[in-house]
């Protein structure tokens, strides 16, 4: 059994977290807490993982702390960068623990992005559309700039130029962010989850890659996964791939 912590736990997403943990037959929920709640080994409960589920402003140092209390930590909150996230490695190393963070646990996103990945070296053209609920508080989302990012660096490997583009002006940002070259667009729209799609294009044809999550228990199979395969991966394992054996 894995007695669990969930960071979050009064959240959408952490009460979800919570009621999986407790379905689950292979694990124990020790300690329910909230974002603004104290992370200590007393308030832990003996937890030999905690899952984090909070909000960008705080979740670095939510993971700081869980690490320093002596936890596995698997890391849902979205937003990370690299400064971020080589601090965090540091401090996995440090203390001898292990680190998974995600910018999506949805499986289905998971093989978006490495369809993609594949599949952008052979398309002269590729932009990125990810579609969320307006509750989101970042922009783009976390698995939208992981999947551009996957998709520059595909590209770039294979020594593919950037997509064609005569835009000469855009006052008003319609072309969207720009993530190492690939252009992201960020929808926020009430009825949405979320979703995302990837354009490929040729001349003459088009490949769409789409991913769609309608409920947050899609995230599910893989946060209990993460926290199946944490202990003992290395200080920080960054994305479901490495788990997945793709």
């Amino acid at each position: 059994m894995i007695d669990i912590a969930v960071i979050g736990s009064a959240g959408r997403m952490g009460k979800t977290v919570c009621a999986a943990v407790e379905a689950a037959e292979d694990m124990n929920l020790v300690a329910q807490i909230d974002h603004e709640g104290e992370i200590s080994p007393d308030t832990l409960g003996g937890a030999q993982v905690a899952i984090e589920f909070t909000v960008p402003s705080q979740t670095e140092a939510n993971v700081m702390a869980l690490l320093d209390a002596g936890v596995d930590v698997v890391v849902g909150t979205t937003g990370w960068g690299e400064d971020a996230l080589r601090r965090v490695r540091e401090r996995a190393e440090q203390a001898g623990r292990s680190v998974v963070i995600a910018p999506n646990f949805g499986l289905s996103a998971v093989f978006a992005m490495k369809f993609a990945a594949a599949a952008a070296p052979y398309f002269e053209s590729v932009e990125v559309i990810e579609m969320h609920h307006p509750d989101k508080v970042d922009a783009p989302s976390g698995t939208a700039k992981t999947t551009a990012q996957k998709i520059a660096a595909a590209r770039a490997s294979a020594g593919v130029g950037a997509s064609p583009d005569a835009t000469q002006t855009d006052p008003g940002g319609a072309r969207g962010a720009v993530v190492d070259g690939v252009h992201v667009h960020a929808v926020r729209l009430r009825g949405l989850n979320a979703h995302e799609e990837i354009l490929l294009g040729n001349p003459a044809e088009q490949l769409v890659i789409r991913q769609d999550s309608f409920d947050r228990t899609s995230f599910m199979p893989g946060v209990l996964l993460a926290a199946r395969k944490v202990r003992g991966s290395g200080p920080l394992t960054y994305g479901l791939e490495k788990f997945l054996d793709i």
